[in-house]
């Protein structure tokens, strides 16, 4: 065991606050990794503020993990001291069932463990990345291409990973015609993926607020959502459309702007149910679906990929003592696009 100093939510809605936690020993199958850097997850407010259901507290978030190996355990093969390594959302999976054994370990048909906010199998609580360490299974960290530097490559590991897996999935590619809804921490990245993958990218916003940022990240177009026009004119265009935002929308007015056969993915979890007409499915046989980041060897390909087309998250770096203004300002969408804490600052 090893004592690291973190921050932590010690309960729900409070302001999180410099504290010290307990690290497992480094077994067999173990690294240690120093982090660098934690990006900040409109997630991680979700659960500090129990907006997702009832949390377990204290409560360290942090979930977009960059660091560097600096122990390994003694049957360690895929990773080396030294390494420049990520962590993601999730630190384990049972590794047996069918989702597991093909590479979906997000959808662990007996449960994965989260990075934090969880119980791991041996009945312990997750801490996440808002402190100086973290072990974790070699199975669960991937590395991080040298061309990608560490506190860009943060936020990779769950918005980066996020957007590119449904993108995939719903075979985006050169001809394709996507809507990215919402340009803040995900969509940005969903924006810069989709452009990469070679498709004609719109950004769907509530107003034009962010139109140059959008139109510089690799959009073709931007339109505002406030505008009824924006509905009629884009009826019929999108072969996907993704939406990244925790706010319920009118799915049946964003099913519209679907093709025939067309996907509307949402990555985005709002905390209220929200409703939708079904004859906006029926008619043109479209799909109304969720995404939830990816597999280990997904984002192991994600993280490549972006390192070959020159892809980080647009990040502004803080101090750890300036989480819970960040906090505040994530929840009023001022941040361009993904705050990064500097962990040497905890």
């Amino acid at each position: 065991m090893s004592t690291v100093a973190a921050y932590a939510a010690p309960a729900p809605k409070a302001p999180l606050e410099r504290t010290t936690i307990e690290r497992r020993a480094v077994g067999a199958h173990d690294v240690l990794i120093d982090i660098k850097f934690a990006g900040i997850c409109h997630s991680d407010i979700h659960q500090v503020d129990e907006g997702w259901g009832q949390g377990i507290f204290p409560m360290v978030p942090g979930h977009e993990i960059a660091g560097v190996v600096v122990e390994v355990g003694s049957e360690v093969t895929r990773h080396a001291v030294g390494d420049r390594v990520g962590v993601g959302c999730m630190v384990d999976s049972c590794r047996e069932c069918e989702f597991c054994l093909r590479g979906l370990e997000q959808y662990c048909a007996n449960g994965n463990t989260m990075t934090y906010n969880g119980i791991d199998r041996r009945g312990d609580v997750t801490y996440g990345g808002y402190s100086q360490q973290i072990v974790v299974d070699e199975n669960y960290v991937v590395r991080i291409p040298d061309a990608l530097p560490l506190d860009v490559a943060a936020p990779l590991l769950c918005a980066g990973i996020t957007l590119y897996s449904p993108l995939k999935h719903w075979g985006v590619a050169p001809g394709k015609k996507v809507a990215v809804v919402g340009l803040g921490g995900l969509g940005h990245m969903g924006v810069k993926i989709a452009a990469a993958l070679g498709a004609e990218v719109t950004v769907l916003s509530q107003s034009l607020r962010k139109k140059d940022d959008g139109l510089g990240l690799g959009a073709q177009d931007y339109r505002a959502t406030s505008d009824p026009a924006t509905f009629t004119e884009l009826a019929g265009k999108f072969d996907v459309i993704v939406s990244t935002v925790s706010a319920p929308l009118d799915f049946t007015a964003y099913l519209g702007l679907l093709k025939t056969d067309g996907a509307l993915v949402n990555v985005g979890a709002p905390e209220e149910p929200v409703s939708i007409n079904l004859f906006g499915l029926l008619g043109g046989r479209k799909t109304l679906a969720g995404s939830m980041i990816g597999g280990i060897a997904e984002t192991q390909e994600m993280l490549d990929f972006c390192a070959e087309h020159g892809l980080g998250a647009e990040i502004e770096l803080i101090d750890a003592d300036q989480v819970n203004t960040a906090y505040e300002r994530v929840k009023s969408s001022d941040v361009r696009y993904r705050f990064v804490i500097d962990t040497a600052t905890i």
